[in-house]
């Protein structure tokens, strides 16, 4: 017979409140970023290698903190804090980047200006994600 299942075994549930949404906006970003870098690849990568590889790196990452905030758990929350923390540097650094030499980046990426092609939500989705994570710390 299965031994009941107490609140000290249960994982952390991160898609309640305001992780539900959390996980709709990054699954949305996880398909646009996918459909951006895929075609970019496919069609025109030699214009702009490293853009369109930061946009596969953007939707893997995009993925994995989706894939995480449903999964659940203290170490998917951990996991999920982690590639927040790392997102927003990648967005911040490549956003900088873009601004300040533009000519680096012949096509833009889904972090390009601080994500403005995309009303600047990636910019402020992983600071709203590591706010939640950790108030839905265990």
């Amino acid at each position: 017979m299965a031994e009941p299942t107490t609140d000290a075994k249960r994982p952390a549930k991160l898609v309640a409140g305001p992780g539900l949404l959390l996980v709709w906006l990054y699954g949305v970003m996880s398909v646009g970023a996918v459909s951006r870098s895929v075609y970019q690849i496919l069609t025109d990568f030699g214009s702009a290698p490293l853009a369109h590889v930061l946009s596969a790196v953007a939707a893997v990452v995009y993925a994995f903190i989706t894939y995480t905030l449903v999964r659940g758990g203290e170490t998917a929350r951990k996991a999920a804090l982690v590639c927040c923390a790392a997102e927003l540097a990648g967005v911040l650094i490549v956003g900088t980047w873009t601004v300040l030499d533009p000519s680096a980046f012949p096509d833009s990426t889904v972090w390009s200006e601080y994500g403005m092609g995309y009303v600047f939500i990636p910019v402020l989705l992983p600071v709203t994600g590591m706010l939640w994570l950790r108030r839905a710390r265990a």
